[in-house]
């Protein structure tokens, strides 16, 4: 357990012990380790989002490798993993990383203030129902953008007429039995397709239950190359040409979605139904390839659950629940002991804390994101949010040198500090998070703005970021730097 004191300043606070913290936590230590830190977790363990979701079958969809941190490799074959085994991988990593006695547990952020006469936030903290401030010279917010609070869960209507048991992925309750049992899981997405293989193995019968399909990818469970290649190279090096091997493919099955839609959607479909043998209409989406981000079934397993019969999709909207499960619009009564509500998250930026520049709260929705990772205006922040189409930790780790590089470059500059000034035409913007999925388009009045010129652009492509993030010079005329009291230049 780590230790519970609170210091009154530091150097860095840093928000959050998830994927994003403890890469955090580590570049600060390795790359500025004259600099004070904190990390604050609002919840009781480490892990983020890999602690937080204990439904069955939870697990990655994106590639381990990549989702692995860079210096920590990823030691198994196995393209993507349950959700305990990340977890233990982060924690551990956290151990080994010596950052267990930086952090703070059941320390949740409500609010950060920024004094420019003092250049220090005040961030306020509820440290387990007691008020505390912290001052620092640098905010990182590494909390992701999920509520950890509240899925979405929309009205259905009659639910008090319902006999049997509702459940929300998000809040899973622990030692749930479906042996035996009718389940209808409604939603199509990435927790839906990962649920359903899993509940299959126990209940009677699961019915996936969708307004929409969505595109569903089918890929080995196992890396073959990567295996062989782990065999062949020293550990660190196998795992770095594994991580890049992965990368790369991953960037060209985006662009070319992107670029032969058509072509990539037909294919997505075709597979999809000569695994699982589905009527294809419930098999093509709407929307083009990655518009939403593309559900991963690793073997196929959600596939081979439906070939078997042990699962079953069914393409209709929800009228009402009835007592023995719910009424849809085409009139047809689908029977349920459990409904299961995959039916999305809710976006939350900083964890719902109220962020104020010299008493000005800060609009997030008028914000303008500098390369994805600062807010105009918004002096010594930073924000860790990782890819729509790749690896989360990908763009978390570019992120976090970034920031050392700034704290560095005040530090031999003599500067107290950096902000992003927008002047000029960024362009036609547009929200940060660029996808058509229904939990983007309902945050979208919450999310910060992007432009289609850099640095205001964010590029959804780890190659662009990393010249931009990593090797570009940090004076590019938007991001600015002075003294304590004295105006940015």
């Amino acid at each position: 357990m780590a230790d519970s004191s609170l210091a009154t300043e530091y150097d860095v606070v840093v928000v959050g012990a998830g994927i994003s913290g403890i890469s955090a936590g580590h570049y600060l230590r390795t790359e500025c380790p004259d600099r004070s830190f904190v990390i604050l977790e609002g919840r009781d363990a480490i892990g983020g989002t890999w602690d937080l979701f204990r439904y069955p079958g939870v697990r990655s969809d994106s590639d381990m490798f990549t989702l692995g941190f860079t210096f920590r490799p990823w030691t198994s074959d196995a393209i993507t993993a349950l959700g305990p085994a990340i977890r233990d991988y982060v924690r551990d990593t956290a151990r080994e990383e010596g950052l267990l006695p930086a952090i703070r547990f059941r320390h949740r952020v409500t609010g950060a203030a920024w004094s420019s006469t003092d250049a220090r936030w005040t961030v306020q903290v509820d440290a387990a129902g007691e008020a505390r401030t912290v001052r620092c010279r640098f905010l990182f917010f590494c909390s992701g953008y999920y509520d950890y609070a509240h899925g979405h869960e929309p009205e259905i209507p009659d639910r008090a007429a319902y006999a049997g048991q509702v459940v929300h992925p998000q809040h899973w309750p622990e030692g749930l039995d479906v042996t035996g049992k009718r389940v209808v899981v409604v939603g199509s997405g990435a927790t839906a397709v990962t649920l359903i293989p899993a509940l299959a193995q126990q209940a009677a019968h699961v019915t996936m239950l969708q307004r929409s399909p969505s595109y569903i990818l089918a890929i080995p469970a196992r890396d073959g190359v990567g295996r062989f290649l782990q065999a062949l190279l020293p550990r660190r090096f196998a795992y770095r040409v594994i991580r890049w091997k992965n990368i790369l493919i991953a960037a060209a099955i985006y662009q070319l979605a992107r670029r032969r839609p058509e072509a990539m959607g037909r294919w997505l479909v075709q597979q999809a139904q000569r695994r699982s043998g589905v009527d294809v209409r419930h098999l093509q989406p709407r929307y083009q390839p990655w518009d939403q981000r593309l559900c991963i079934v690793p073997d196929a397993d959600l596939f081979a659950a439906l070939r078997a019969g042990r699962a079953s999709v069914v393409t209709d909207r929800i009228e009402r629940f009835t007592p023995a499960g719910l009424r849809l619009a085409s009139g047809e009564d689908l029977p349920a002991d459990v409904v299961v509500t995959a039916t999305g998250l809710q976006l939350q930026l900083f964890g719902g804390a109220r962020i104020t520049v010299d008493g000005r709260p800060v609009e997030v929705a008028q914000a303008l994101s500098y390369k994805g990772m600062m807010l105009a205006g918004v002096p010594n922040f930073a924000l860790a949010m990782g890819y729509t189409n790749a690896s989360w930790t990908l763009k978390a780790e570019l992120i976090a040198r970034q920031v050392c590089r700034v704290l560095n470059y005040l530090r031999d500059h003599r500067l107290d500090v950096a902000v992003a000034v927008h002047e000029g035409d960024a362009g036609d913007t547009r929200p940060a998070l660029d996808l058509q999925s229904g939990y983007i388009q309902r945050a979208a009045d919450a999310l910060p703005r992007q432009g289609t010129r850099k640095p205001w652009r964010i590029y959804q492509n780890y190659l662009l970021d990393l010249l931009s993030l990593k090797l570009a010079p940090l004076r590019d005329g938007a991001l600015r730097f002075g003294r304590q009291g004295e105006p940015v230049r």
